[in-house]
């Protein structure tokens, strides 16, 4: 006869589970992932510092035609904006891989293609917000500037200010609570606009006498570092983000708080994952896309040709379609954590908890599962075996009550590709907001359930 423990299903607290070698292990996991976080503020960025470590790790570039042997690492850079990473198998890949799929673009403050104007002598941006944010969240808070500005003669430089000590940083401002009677009778969806979120960029006016002459001395300083003019803005990605550090949360350091944990904190679990691979049975393929914020469109999105382009030089002849159908795939992206603050939007049985692992997030969507994949009870199923086998301590979630709301991953875009999906990610509190908080304990199994993903066979 089953016990109670037998015939009931509860999720794990991770530190029940873990002992202090694993745990241990589990915290220098975290410093890694800080590190990652604090060098990637953009996508590029976290290309670049995602280059950087599979080139230290062995990771060569991928060459078009070339022929690949079993163990051979390698990686495409797509326009420096998205990654793909694979590890050859020993089973050829037109018999299916085992991929990993995450986003490394994160809500922000973009500055539109003519943003620099003056008004009353003070220098601003204007902008146009990137992804889905509160606005209110954006206001008062220190911002850095980063992205890419190329000029007329093709040539670019890229530019990132308050990342270091010392720099200067920016700023939206906010309205006096003393003369803020009619914007206080507004709701919080209201009380901004996306045009009210203009950046001071500076006050002292150039010597020479003229019109604009704030505007006038800050772009002689922006030309003098950057050597760039006014017109050269029509050609610049340029972002600004939360200048937060990465830091430990609460007196036990059991959370990291800071910007960009969605998706970022899934794209390091499975890169890191990838990194250590050396032989697997199937090829392992990591992906960390771009634009998932927005629909995942673009060259760089998911939805974009170039990961079919990638994957059919790798399939050796074998038709791309027969590989996907024989491959399976973790969409990396976060979920929602059961925030006590705010426990009415969450349907508690369904919902993800802080320090109980990986969430598995069956579909996503809204309200009638719309824009979901849904992965099926053969889905689930394997990757419960899956996370048994090494493991990995996990639960089912669920993105709040049924009527509350939604969102979506990458997921509907690799199963639209007639490979079987299904979400797989950490735990967010606060997520789109400037300064996110996970777990290190979610993020740590996060990075066992993708080492769990590329071992099998």
């Amino acid at each position: 006869m089953a016990d109670r423990e037998e015939l009931f299903y509860s999720s794990k607290n991770v530190y029940d589970v873990m002992d202090d070698a694993e745990r241990a292990r589990c915290y220098e996991y975290a410093e890694g992932y800080k590190r990652f976080l604090s060098n990637s503020r953009i996508e590029r960025e976290a290309v670049r510092e995602a280059v950087r470590l599979a080139e230290a790790r062995g990771f060569k570039p991928f060459e078009e035609g070339a022929k690949y042997a079993p163990g051979d690492k390698i990686y495409f850079d797509n326009r420096g904006k998205s990654l793909f990473l694979a590890v050859i198998g020993e089973r050829p890949a037109g018999e299916g891989i085992n991929l990993a799929a995450a986003h490394i673009d994160s809500p922000r403050i973009d500055l539109k293609q003519i943003p620099l104007y003056e008004d009353s002598g003070v220098a601003m941006f204007k902008t146009h917000y990137y992804g889905g944010i509160k606005k209110f969240h954006w206001v008062t808070i220190p911002l850095e500037l980063h992205g890419r500005v190329c000029r007329a003669d093709g040539s670019f430089v890229d530019v990132c200010i308050g990342r270091e000590p010392g720099e200067p940083r920016f700023c939206i401002s906010d309205l006096l609570p003393h003369l803020a009677a009619e914007q206080m009778k507004k709701s919080l969806a209201d009380g901004f606009t996306g045009e009210d979120l203009n950046i001071i960029i500076g006050t002292r006016p150039d010597p020479e006498k003229g019109e604009d002459r704030v505007k006038f001395a800050i772009m002689k300083l922006l030309n003098e570092k950057y050597g760039i003019v006014e017109e050269d803005f029509l050609s610049a990605e340029l972002m600004a983000v939360p200048a937060f550090d990465v830091v430990d949360i609460g007196f036990d350091r059991s959370l990291i708080g800071g910007y960009g944990h969605d998706d970022r904190v899934c794209a390091y679990a499975e890169l890191a994952a990838i990194l250590e691979l050396e032989r697997p049975v199937k090829t392992a393929v990591c992906l960390l896309v771009d634009k998932e914020e927005v629909g995942s469109t673009g060259v760089t999105g998911m939805q974009s040709e170039a990961f079919d382009r990638f994957m059919d030089s790798l399939c050796g002849g074998t038709r791309l379609y027969d590989c996907y159908a024989k491959s399976f795939c973790l969409s990396a992206d976060v979920c929602n954590a059961f925030d006590p603050n705010y426990a009415s939007v969450s349907e508690k049985r369904n919902a993800a908890q802080l320090n109980h692992g990986l969430g598995i997030v069956k579909f996503t969507g809204s309200r009638g599962k719309a824009g979901a994949s849904d992965a099926s009870a053969e889905v689930v199923s394997r990757v419960r075996t899956m996370f048994a086998k090494a493991g990995v301590v996990w639960q089912l979630a669920e993105l709040g009550k049924v009527d509350a709301g939604g969102g979506g991953t990458v997921a509907m875009f690799t199963a639209v590709r007639n490979i079987d999906t299904i979400d797989a990610g950490v735990p967010v509190i606060s997520m789109h907001a400037p300064f996110e908080i996970i777990a290190k304990a979610d993020a740590y199994m996060t990075y066992k359930g993708m080492r769990a993903l590329y071992d099998c066979e």
